[in-house]
């Protein structure tokens, strides 16, 4: 008797796992085909409001549009600042009887300064053969500094220079009271010709002005894009539910729940932010190839643009573009249903 009860209990319990298993298998395949629905809905309902959905489409857009080139902006010329700082060097000039060796040990002086990186020196000969690699096409020039009283007259008017480059370009301070303070140096300077502390600064300057601006320009009209986005999607999905308002009501009168009900409509401002997601992305690609080789020309750095673009990472940037719209739309379709969906 006992092994048969015992039997029994067992039979019982497998019986009640398979169900179980049948159970969480049916509301798998349940859930799955709710969730195609929903997008099925969803999709519809973006073709069915198709210019109310362009419309949000290409405004959404146009607001990304403008937070990529704002951060693009930013970077090209935060980048082209920093490369003309490392480019920059101090020129100090010295008067054209100083000898080499008198300018080695210049330099040997100016590299005690921490900020200092790199000290450079050449003497009258050496500025006069830079002075001629310069202006190799001028033939005629070339052929008037021949005549060796011309050459002679030239090698003694140049100045034999000194060029240093600093770590810090903003902090020139200590350079500039190593010159002024030390006995050699202002035995030999030439007191004609002023080092050039100052040059490429206002430059600079001005290209570190212009990131800012296009910094705390571009965030305030993407800020102003981003709201008119939001409201544009939040007047479409309003639409939507107007016009489907007795779906709606039939589909609560069946059982639906609020989940089936809500889902179409966050779909149909999704697929607005993943299409303006794409279009964003291939304008700013397509834009940022055109004007690359100009921006170049006029010595903007692109380097950090052109290495994400010609790599991998452009698929992120696709990812993320879409990812942003994604939630734009999610956000104004949840206001909008917070609102007028009861």
């Amino acid at each position: 008797m006992v092994n048969k009860k015992t039997t029994k209990n067992h039979t019982n319990r497998k019986a009640a796992k398979e169900h179980l298993r049948t159970l969480v298998e049916n509301s798998n395949v349940s859930h799955v085909r709710s969730t195609g629905r929903i997008v099925k809905y969803g999709a519809m309902g973006f073709t069915r409001n198709i210019w109310l959905s362009i419309a949000a489409t290409l405004v959404m857009t146009v607001t990304l549009v403008i937070l990529m080139v704002t951060v693009f902006a930013s970077l090209i010329l935060t980048a082209t600042a920093k490369t003309m700082q490392q480019k920059i060097d101090i020129s100090i000039y010295f008067t054209p009887s100083t000898d080499i060796g008198t300018m080695n040990e210049l330099a040997n002086i100016m590299r005690t300064d921490e900020n200092v990186d790199t000290v450079e020196v050449t003497d009258s000969a050496g500025e006069y053969d830079i002075f001629l690699r310069d202006r190799q096409d001028n033939e005629e020039l070339l052929s008037a500094l021949e005549d060796e009283a011309m050459h002679e007259l030239m090698l003694n008017t140049m100045h034999p220079t000194m060029r240093v480059k600093v770590k810090d370009p903003n902090d020139l301070s200590s350079v500039k009271n190593l010159v002024e303070t030390t006995e050699i140096f202002q035995e030999f300077i030439d007191p004609e010709e002023s080092p050039t502390y100052d040059v490429n600064q206002a430059e600079i300057s001005t290209i570190n002005s212009w990131a800012n601006v296009a910094k705390n320009g571009g965030l305030i009209l993407g800020a102003v894009f981003l709201v008119i986005s939001i409201l544009v999607i939040f007047n479409t999905i309003r639409m939507a539910i107007f016009s489907r308002r007795e779906e709606i009501h039939m589909m609560r009168l069946v059982g639906a729940d609020g989940s089936f009900v809500r889902g179409p409509f966050l779909v149909e401002a999704q697929i607005c932010g993943i299409i303006s997601g794409i279009l964003a992305s291939t304008i700013a690609y397509a834009g940022f190839h055109f004007l690359a080789p100009k921006l170049a020309n006029y010595g903007i750095d692109v380097s950090a643009i052109t290495e994400v673009f010609e790599s991998k990472m452009l698929v992120a940037v696709y990812a993320v573009m879409c990812g942003i719209g994604i939630i734009i739309g999610s956000i104004s379709a949840r206001l909008a249903m917070r609102k007028y969906l009861h």
